[in-house]
C-alpha cells in the first residue's frame, strides 16, 4: 500500500495509537454503562479499568518483543 518505508512506519504507529486508545477506553466505558444499567457503581467501572490496564500491559509487552526481535535482526546483518 505504501511505497515509502517512512509511511509504513507512520501507519504502524497510528495503528498502535488507535489500538491503545480502544483497549483502554472500551472496557472503561462498558464498565460505566453496566454500572448505570444495573446500579452497581463503581464495581464494573473498576473492573473495566483493571481490564484496560491488563490489555495495555499486553500491548506494551508485544511491542517490546517486536522491537527486541527487530534489534536482534538488525545486529545480525
Amino acid at each position: 500500500m505504501f511505497s515509502d518505508p517512512r509511511h509504513k512506519r507512520y501507519a504502524r504507529y497510528l495503528g498502535l495509537g488507535a489500538e491503545i486508545a480502544v483497549a483502554l477506553s472500551t472496557p472503561i466505558f462498558l464498565g460505566y454503562w453496566f454500572d448505570i444499567r444495573w446500579e452497581t457503581s463503581p464495581w464494573f467501572l473498576l473492573g473495566g479499568i483493571l481490564l484496560g490496564i491488563l490489555l495495555l500491559i499486553g500491548i506494551f509487552s508485544r511491542v517490546i518483543k517486536e522491537i527486541s526481535n527487530t534489534d536482534k535482526k538488525n545486529r545480525r546483518e
